[in-house]
Order: C-alpha cells, then structure tokens, then sequence
C-alpha cells in the first residue's frame, strides 16, 4: 500500500523490506518467515532484506524500523504479517511514525489487509487505479492501527484487574526472573556495554536490561 500517495510510488517494485516484531523477549520475532516467504513467491517476488527486533509496537522508538525506514528508496515496500506488528501506537505516536513512512515514499503491505497487496502488482501505468487503491488501503490501515491500540488496551486493562483480584486474594507472585539472562546481562554491563548494545547481544527488550540493572544494584 502505497500510503505516500505519490505518483512515483504506484510502480511495481520488487525490493521488498520485511519487518518483524515480537513484543517480549519470549516471543519469536522470526515465527513468521515462513508465511512472508511463501507470500511474495506467490506474487512472483522476493524479500531483499529484513528487519526484526523484539519491542513492543506501543513503543515509538524502535531500532530496526528506524534503519529500515532510512535505508528505504520511494516504491519500496514494507511488508509485515500483520499491521499489529507495525503498530499499537496512539494515534499521535502513529501518525508521526505514518508520517516518516510517507517521507520515505514506503508502500506498506500487511498479509492481514488484502487489499494492500495490490502494490506487489499494480500497472506503472495505470495512475487512476493505483490512487484510488492507495487511498483505500490509506484508510483500512488507520482503521486497523486504531484496531491494534484498542486491543492493547483492552488487554492491559484486563490484565491489571486480573493482577488486582490475584492480589486480592494473595494468589499474585509476579512474572519468574530468568536468572541465567540476568546474570549475562549483568556480565556485559560490567565490561562496559551500553543499555542498548547488551539488549542486541542478549536479544531481549532495553527494559529487561533496566530491570537487571535495578535488581543488581539492590542486591
């Protein structure tokens, strides 16, 4: 989806940047492949490069869908499995970020949104059908942005009256330290390594490295 609405952007184009995302440091960010792989040699294209880090999509400042959105050129795609994995960013947050991706002349396109993947095929030539697709897909994808907040939402929401009631009933223990990462994280901060180059060697989020740090400090 070509959500820069340029006239530059409505050719086809093959170089295609995968974005993956996984929001805690137990979730494979990788799971996907499978599927994006199979999804563009179905359109007769091919993935060139990919981008995938462990974050949570509420969090504006991610790394490696910073890098990618500057290594970018006008036309190419940036292809993710849902929008979710884009995007549970508030509506500022998100059109900010919506906005970087217009600059970069980005065309996103997202398995969940169908009518996104029309950019994989769309006629340079045919200016009249690709601003009309862009400006749907423009709207679905804001649509499926808000989706994504409400549901994050929802779920903190349930989340914390869950906790409230554990604690109520003095059932609530908190989520189990990993021990071992801890440690190597502690290990690495010791040798010197920043916040956030001991959470690229970990493969874990910048907050579980403050939370190790925190932990060995008190202890």
């Amino acid at each position: 989806m070509n959500i820069c609405g340029c006239s530059s952007c409505s050719a086809k184009n093959d170089f295609i940047r995968t974005f993956l995302r996984a929001s805690t440091d137990d979730q494979n960010a990788s799971r996907a492949c499978e599927s994006l792989i199979s999804f563009t040699e179905e359109k007769g294209a091919r993935i060139a490069s990919w981008y995938i880090e462990n974050a949570s999509g509420t969090n504006v400042n991610r790394t490696e869908l910073a890098r990618l959105i500057d290594d970018s050129q006008p036309g190419d795609i940036l292809l993710v499995e849902q929008v979710d994995r884009l995007t549970r960013l508030t509506k500022g947050d998100w059109d900010r970020l919506k906005g970087a991706i217009q600059s970069a002349g980005l065309r996103v396109v997202s398995l969940d949104l169908p009518t996104s993947h029309t950019a994989l095929t769309v006629n340079a030539n045919d200016d009249f059908t690709g601003r009309m697709i862009d400006a749907v897909n423009a709207m679905l994808l804001d649509m499926l942005a808000a989706v994504a907040r409400k549901d994050y939402e929802d779920r903190r929401r349930r989340q914390a009256e869950g906790i409230t009631k554990a604690k109520e009933q003095g059932r609530y223990k908190g989520r189990p330290v990993d021990e071992q990462k801890h440690r190597r994280i502690v290990e690495l901060r010791a040798q010197g390594f920043s916040v956030r180059k001991t959470a690229d060697i970990i493969g874990c989020g910048i907050s579980t490295v403050q939370r190790a740090d925190k932990r060995a400090s008190v202890g």
